[in-house]
């Protein structure tokens, strides 16, 4: 998901230069969408491996 964000934020900084900003906002806008989509399942996993690794070792 985070290849994809990347991907579009180039799409979006290609398509600014080139002054086609209709284009450059829609994949700004994905970019930063797909972005926080990974920092939310990056910390719920985060979350989840802490609590559960604590409950497997037993620490």
């Amino acid at each position: 998901m985070l290849k994809w964000a990347l991907i579009f934020a180039i799409v979006a900084l290609i398509a600014g230069a080139l002054g086609f900003s209709g284009l450059a906002g829609a994949s700004a806008s994905i970019a930063k969408i797909l972005f926080g989509l990974f920092v939310i399942g990056f910390l719920i996993f985060l979350a989840l491996g802490l609590f559960v690794g604590r409950k497997v070792t037993g620490g």
